[in-house]
């Protein structure tokens, strides 16, 4: 608690309350309640950049510039967009947005409300003239996934899990080679990292929760081709059965109407090219992910793992690359019905 509270000292915060959120894989994150207002207190994963947080204030500024609903940074005292703590790391603090969120889809209308939210999201930032800083990460760079995988299962060969990931690996490799190279296709400003938790809905129940309100976890906003950006939205979102799963349930019904509902309220359009990308897009994503998960099972690297279900990262980490693995094999069987969506 003392970190917490030298890192809330940094803002000019009256009497603040803190709760911690239970939910996130990569950041600490706690609920503060200051009098009447709420913010979201977060040490921040040092995986990232510090010059994210000038992304974050410059897409969030054009947002709310234009009516879109967005958590914002709240300076630190010092005027500082987070709050360098050395050892103790460093922390940011947002305004928090009223709402919930959930970790699936639970069903067509909420897949439809999410889609439109972020033809929204992406139509208010579709003029921001910026400069996007270094995220310290590789979003959405498939082959660097891929080749990450392939120096993993070389480099512990000796691991316990050595044999079922290097099988694994050797289906996910083999399944790009196949796969449609997707390039010099348009980017855009783009969230870059839309699973289905960081769509916040209005209420916990009922009706409420098929109205979208708006987008959350912004470390990865940058420029994106809308392949890899709708690709991770709708491996995610399209799965009932979550990331932590080792076989999926890929839902056609959800695909259809996150489509319809994104390209429904998009108000600019898409060339045929770029929206025939998408079909390719999600098959691409799900595959990257899964050469992602096997690298960090054998690595023993996983932000969240759940000691309570899984008796270790790696153990975490290949049921959830055998999870997005499902999810290719599933999406791949629906190609063409998904295409003809993609067309109408």
């Amino acid at each position: 608690m003392a970190a917490i509270e030298r890192a809330l000292a940094e803002f000019a915060l009256a009497d603040p309350r803190v709760e911690r959120i239970p939910i996130g894989l990569i950041h600490e994150s706690f609920a503060v309640r200051d009098g009447a207002v709420e913010y979201v207190l977060q040490r921040v994963n040092p995986i990232f950049a510090a010059g994210i947080h000038d992304n974050i204030r410059a897409a969030t500024e054009h947002l709310h510039a234009r009516g879109i609903a967005t958590p914002r940074l709240v300076p630190t005292r010092a005027g500082a967009l987070f709050a360098e703590l050395g050892g103790e790391g460093r922390w940011r603090l947002l305004t928090r947005l009223p709402g919930a969120v959930s970790e699936t889809c639970g069903g067509p209308a909420q897949a439809r409300a999410a889609g439109a939210l972020v033809a929204r999201f992406h139509a208010g930032l579709a003029d921001l003239d910026w400069e996007f800083r270094p995220l310290g990460i590789a979003l959405h760079e498939t082959e660097v996934h891929l080749a990450a995988l392939e120096a993993a299962v070389d480099a512990h060969r000796a691991h316990r899990l050595h044999a079922p990931v290097a099988r694994l690996a050797g289906e996910i490799l083999a399944a790009a080679q196949r796969g449609v190279r997707l390039e010099d296709l348009p980017t855009r400003v783009a969230h870059g990292d839309l699973k289905f938790n960081n769509v916040l809905f209005a209420g916990p129940g009922g009706d409420a929760r098929a109205r979208a309100v708006g987008l959350i976890d912004l470390d990865t906003v940058s420029r994106l081709p809308l392949w890899a950006e709708l690709g991770d939205a709708w491996r995610s979102w399209c799965n009932r059965r979550g990331e932590d799963a080792q076989e999926a349930a890929f839902d056609l019904a959800l695909f259809r109407a996150a489509a319809e509902g994104y390209l429904g309220a998009l108000p600019f359009a898409l060339s045929c090219e770029e929206r025939l990308s998408l079909v390719d897009g999600l098959e691409r994503i799900a595959l990257e992910l899964a050469a992602r998960f096997a690298a960090d099972a054998l690595a023993e690297r996983y932000f969240g793992w759940d000691p309570k279900r899984f008796e270790s990262r790696g153990h975490h980490n290949l049921v959830r690359a055998r999870g997005q693995l499902s999810v290719y094999r599933q999406a791949r069987a629906t190609r063409e019905e998904r295409r003809r969506i993609l067309s109408e």
